[in-house]
């Protein structure tokens, strides 16, 4: 199935009970919104301040995530705008107990570089 990414990841959580379906499978949204953090993160830094989900596409899930399943969100920036980015992340779980990883997700998502005054902020204006 291959291997997750040699970089770190953006995020890593433990999937939970809390965010699962009756058969013990986790929710899509959960991981959703997951994969929107992680793009977050990595656009705040590459423009140095706030930079919301404007929109996303582009989803597979490839791979069911379980209960106490360890899962790693890697984002990229793929490509730039005069004030967006898109950001490329995929999923990867691992079985609490093994060494085994799957890739979980892929998707893409579209963040906007925000001034103080909450316009849009070119990126080459970044602090």
């Amino acid at each position: 199935m291959g291997d997750p990414p040699e970089a770190m990841p953006a995020i890593r959580a433990t999937a939970m009970a809390c965010d699962a379906n009756p058969y013990g499978k986790i929710f899509v949204g959960w991981l959703m919104g997951q994969m929107a953090l992680a793009a977050g993160s990595v656009a705040s830094q590459h423009c140095g301040g706030r930079a919301p989900v404007v929109a996303a596409d582009g989803f597979s899930f490839t791979a069911p995530v379980s209960i106490g399943d360890e899962v790693s969100f890697y984002a990229e920036i793929v490509g730039t705008g005069r004030s967006s980015m898109t950001v490329a992340v995929a999923v990867w779980r691992r079985d609490r107990h093994g060494a085994g990883t799957q890739l979980a997700a892929n998707g893409r998502f579209t963040l906007v570089s925000m001034g103080a005054d909450d316009r849009p902020r070119p990126l080459q204006e970044m602090v």
